[in-house]
């Protein structure tokens, strides 16, 4: 039985850059891959109780090759939750009420991994299943 999204993972040229990224707008390490001799190579982030995203360092496959679309992370506050971004230097659009009546509002890690923020609303249709 499937009970929940574990991680999405990332290939990334700069792991270092990522995790300051992710960092900057509130999100932790959880914990670190590395080799014997000390190296990191890759780290799981925690975007909330256990939903990660996992990166490692590697060759990034071409744009055109990918089927990645984004990662949705949900947050309480949308209005604020940009705020704090934009005041941390991070762009990120305007919040919008999407189709499904949540708050949206769109960003990119330094890789171009595009990121949605995601507020539900009573009248989201995801609501009955919170």
């Amino acid at each position: 039985m499937i009970t929940g999204i574990a991680h999405t993972c990332f290939i990334t040229a700069d792991l270092d850059r990522v995790i300051a990224f992710y960092e900057s707008i509130g999100l932790r390490v959880a914990f670190e891959f590395k080799r014997e001799d000390g190296t990191r190579y890759g780290a799981y982030i925690r975007a909330g109780n256990r939903n990660f995203m996992e990166f490692f360092k590697g060759d990034a496959k071409p744009a055109d090759a990918a089927t990645y679309q984004h990662i949705c992370l949900e947050v309480d506050d949308i209005v604020k939750t940009v705020a704090d971004f934009r005041a941390k230097g991070v762009a990120v659009s305007d919040p919008m009420l999407g189709s499904d009546q949540s708050w949206q509002a769109w960003l990119a890690d330094p890789d171009g991994n595009r990121i949605e923020l995601h507020a539900y609303t009573p009248a989201s249709w995801q609501a009955p299943h919170l």
